[in-house]
């Protein structure tokens, strides 16, 4: 299933009319306390400071409990479903997290008027569904990679020169996986300036591993839902992340490093190539917190050796849990957070919104802006080719059972055929206790 569908064909101008009348949805619910569980990161703090807007028109008061990253959030969550303490009421969710716990979040449309959802990319609140049940309201957070780097470092003539030489073929923005591996070998001069960087950990790393496992022709589970990636595909998937590692092109650190990482890592400047988020399209554009802003290109993601660019996508939201005692006043603090006012404020730092109306905004906007409008063709390619990951229960348990096994190949602790096999042996357990095997 390609989630991005009905957005790729709004980023080609095929734009839905909004409903009116959406703003007054907040309601009143004077003296009531929600409490809330959230992502933290800095790319989702101008969005919380809006929370204070939703407790003045409706009276409640919102307590932030738990703001974590998504990792962390997630074992916080099992942690709480296990001892039975779901009493809290907001959540952030994610559509790679939500197939693991459907049962601990109610039914948003037994909460919010159809024509607060009439708005939505249906497409998202299609992924947002579990077993008849929309358990998420979709965030502007409509998550696809693509590639941002330097422009000086590829219109330089001596680099231009030089990389011919060596590898036989003219600089240029990447265009293939094998391509961003030269050339951040290339560019590499450690421990002061790195070719490109990855996460090394978590969902983070077994994510990527598994988009571009499919664009070199493999499969992470095959057609029984069996674990199929100890592969040539997955040997040659395997071994670019290593080799990067060996060569210096990465920084030294890269195992432990998350999405916060990244962004950081090539705002400051010391990294030539940085396969990313839309979400950081503001925040390196800004010279108050990029020193690459104004030197930014952006292309589409790699392709890999079959042929077809790396696609792994997903997106946020928010959910609301059975227990809540105020569930009427979390739908509305969900919706509030999700609604056009919210998407367009997340959309102007650069991630890309789950409403049709917001679409039209952010295209008109980028109208006047050229990275801008490079940066949303660039992920108008990635979206036309895009995928969620595998529709299992057991992703993220297969993902905590795998990446250790990557990081070991990337620290040479085992070859890359050693960290396969124990990988496929740990997820085909995971599937077999899940009973999904």
């Amino acid at each position: 299933m390609k989630i991005l569908t009905t957005s790729t064909a709004l980023l080609g101008g095929v734009l839905l009319a909004s409903v009116a009348g959406a703003q007054e949805l907040p309601g009143n619910f004077e003296g009531v306390t929600i409490e809330a569980k959230l992502i933290g990161g800095q790319q989702y703090e101008a969005l919380y400071a809006r929370i204070a807007e939703w407790e003045e028109a409706t009276g409640a008061t919102v307590s932030v409990i738990s703001k974590k990253n998504h990792f962390e959030l997630d074992r916080e969550i099992k942690s709480d479903i296990a001892t039975g303490q779901l009493g809290w009421c907001v959540g952030s969710n994610h559509s790679s997290f939500a197939p693991q716990y459907p049962g601990i979040y109610t039914d948003l449309r037994a909460l919010l008027p159809e024509d607060a959802l009439a708005d939505f990319v249906p497409a998202t609140l299609e992924a947002a569904t579990l077993e008849d049940r929309l358990v998420m309201l979709p965030r502007a957070q409509f998550d696809v990679s693509a590639v941002y780097y330097q422009k000086s470092l590829y219109e330089d003539e001596d680099n231009k020169s030089a990389f011919q030489e060596e590898y036989g073929y003219e600089l240029a923005p990447p265009d293939t996986w094998d391509q961003l591996a030269d050339q951040a070998k290339f560019f590499a001069n450690p421990p002061d300036f790195y070719g490109t960087q990855y996460a090394g950990k978590e969902e983070a790393i077994a994510g990527r591993f598994y988009e571009m496992l499919l664009s070199n022709g493999g499969e992470f589970l095959d057609a029984e839902g069996r674990p199929a990636f100890n592969s040539e595909a997955g040997l040659q998937t395997m071994q670019w992340f290593v080799d990067l590692y060996e060569a210096g092109a990465v920084p030294n650190g890269v195992p432990n490093y998350l999405w916060d990482d990244l962004g950081q890592g090539f705002a400051s400047g010391t990294v030539a190539i940085d396969h990313d988020w839309p979400g950081w399209m503001g925040f390196f554009g800004d010279p108050s917190s990029s020193k690459v802003a104004g030197n930014i290109g952006v292309v589409p993601p790699p392709k890999g050796s079959s042929g077809e660019r790396s696609g792994w996508s997903g997106f946020h939201g928010f959910s609301v849990t059975e227990d809540c005692a105020n569930p009427e006043a979390a739908a509305s603090l969900a919706w509030f957070l999700t609604n056009e006012d919210s998407q367009k404020l997340e959309s102007s730092a650069g991630p890309l919104p789950t409403r049709n109306a917001v679409w039209d905004y952010v295209i008109e906007e980028a109208q006047d802006d050229p990275y801008r409008a490079e940066a949303l063709a660039a992920f108008q390619t990635a979206s036309e080719g895009a995928y969620p990951v595998p529709r299992t229960p057991s992703w993220i348990g297969i993902t905590n059972a795998v990446y250790p096994e990557l990081q070991a190949a990337i620290l040479g602790d085992k070859t890359a055929q050693e960290a396969l096999d124990t990988a496929v042996e740990e997820a085909t357990m995971v599937l077999e206790d899940a009973g999904e095997l």
